[in-house]
């Protein structure tokens, strides 16, 4: 009985045959579908379908391998994994637009804001001006104009040593002339006898010319000078003007 060359193989050989039977059909499979392999076949024929449970990782064989360790080809080797885009660090500058510098836009930003706040501002400013401009228009009020009498009258009587305060003074001459410095009484016994009261204060003539203060008007209806000369003569008679509450 003859035995077979194949049976006479030993299994470490038989193996080693079946993987390069295997290699050589995967090559002539891959030859035959690439383009242009069979010049001779028919052109309506559609391309060579791949046969069911032979496909073959040729990248995995040893031999292929081999080659591509002696030559340093690791293009095509599929196998290498891929590594996650790396995650952007805090604090890393990001990708800007070209042309555009970093913090132009917050420079345009800020650039608004303070255009707009210098806006707001001249517009506050001359809402003020006109108020203003308003009120140096608008007529001082009896009482407004009152006061300011008294504190020049007072600043006079200090140096004087004359007594009287601003309440005191201001209470006496809105009660006697509601604080017309033209007012005069036409009617009571001292006009009767021809020396009528005049002025804020209400004083006589006599009165004034006895208890006037140098330096000011010589004028009974001069504001001041009657402030000061009658507050000179409450002084002298009742210690105050704060003391009178009547007619005097």
């Amino acid at each position: 009985m003859r035995i077979s060359a194949i049976n006479r193989l030993t299994k470490t050989q038989k193996s080693t045959a079946v993987g390069l039977a295997a290699a050589a059909g995967v090559a002539a499979l891959t030859a035959g579908v690439a383009p242009g392999a069979h010049a001779d076949a028919p052109a309506d024929r559609g391309p060579a379908k791949p046969v069911a449970g032979h496909s073959v990782n040729v990248a995995d064989h040893p031999s292929t391998k081999a080659a591509k360790a002696a030559t340093g080809d690791h293009a095509t080797d599929n196998t290498r994994s891929h590594l996650a885009a790396k995650p952007l660090v805090a604090g890393e500058p990001t990708k800007q637009a070209p042309g555009e510098k970093p913090g132009d836009k917050t420079g345009e930003d800020k650039g608004d804001k303070t255009a707009k706040s210098e806006q707001s501002q001249e517009a506050a400013e001359a809402r003020s001006g006109d108020k203003a401009g308003r009120s140096a228009e608008r007529p001082l009020t009896t009482s407004q104009k009152v006061d300011g009498w008294i504190k020049e009258a007072r600043s006079i009587m200090k140096k004087e040593g004359i007594p009287g305060s601003h309440h005191g003074i201001k209470k006496n001459i809105m009660r006697e002339s509601g604080g017309d410095p033209q007012a005069m009484n036409d009617w009571d016994v001292n006009a009767q006898k021809g020396t009528p009261s005049k002025g804020l204060l209400q004083t006589i003539q006599p009165t004034f010319d006895q208890y006037h203060v140098k330096g000011t008007p010589h004028k009974i209806t001069d504001p001041v000078a009657n402030i000061v000369a009658a507050c000179n003569y409450a002084a002298d008679k009742y210690g105050s003007m704060d003391n009178v509450n009547s007619a005097y």
